[in-house]
């Protein structure tokens, strides 16, 4: 079952009063999140319309919301996002339509405002089933089921003994779906030698740890939910921002940047 904004706002905020090294990242995360929600609660109340999954069609109804979040991040940003916010505000409706539709086509960790912009409509989409047109991003395993994004974080919780991902599930990055993975596997080259997958876990962070591959040197964070059932793993995986500095220290590269470019 997803959670919902109103949970992944709670544990941003609880977090920031408890994580002082991430503090500011879980701050700047909470403000954004509360201007998802508005985005997703728009799409979710437009009397009349459902997405059809072709963002070039849904983009007069979604498009309205976009001046929310540039004004949002021109004001509680940090300062880059806050000075390109400010010139986005002044740009014309064809070229930011043209900035989100990029994204959508060719997604890229650089383009945040776009992927911010497109979560909730993307995990709207997977409520109402309007499958996204027009991607071919490519399929596989490690790649979403319903929108082919690449996966944020890892997720351990206790399972079925017949489940056939081991009690391991991935979340997308743009549409926030989950769907199951085997449990020792590389989740961006598909890997399966144990020997070739490391673990990095630190005491400060109990339930985070770092999955990285030696083959193809990129690496996703997870989330246990057997050590701490509580954690939304979006959030969480955001707090835990000091286990990315010792993988990138270690020569490993992210398969997918957070929102807020950890």
């Amino acid at each position: 079952m997803k959670e919902t904004w109103d949970s992944y706002i709670a544990r941003a905020e609880s977090l920031a009063s408890q994580r002082q090294e991430s503090k500011e990242l879980l701050v700047f995360y909470s403000i954004l999140l509360r201007c998802q929600k508005g985005i997703y609660e728009h799409l979710r109340s437009t009397k009349g319309w459902l997405p059809s999954g072709i963002l070039e069609q849904d983009l007069p109804e979604l498009r309205v919301m976009l001046p929310t979040l540039l004004r949002t991040v021109e004001s509680s940003g940090p300062d880059p996002l806050a000075s390109r916010a400010r010139d986005l505000l002044d740009v014309n409706e064809s070229d930011l339509d043209q900035l989100l539709l990029e994204y959508w086509h060719a997604p890229s960790d650089l383009h945040f405002f776009a992927k911010a912009f497109l979560q909730p409509y993307a995990r709207w989409l997977s409520e109402t089933g309007a499958k996204p047109g027009n991607r071919n991003l490519g399929g596989g395993e490690n790649r979403c089921p319903f929108c082919e994004g690449k996966p944020q974080v890892s997720v351990l919780q206790i399972k079925e003994a017949s489940s056939e991902s081991g009690g391991r599930d991935l979340i997308c990055a743009t549409c926030l779906t989950r769907w199951p993975f085997r449990r020792v596997v590389c989740a961006s080259c598909g890997e399966e030698d144990p020997s070739k997958i490391g673990y990095y876990h630190s005491p400060e962070y109990d339930h985070v740890r770092v999955e990285a591959c030696d083959t193809c040197k990129h690496y996703i964070k997870a989330v246990d939910l057997t050590r701490y059932g509580f954690a939304i793993p979006v959030v969480d995986e955001v707090a835990a921002a000091p286990l990315d500095l010792w993988a990138r220290e270690h020569g490993y590269t992210k398969i997918e940047l957070n929102l807020v470019g950890v």
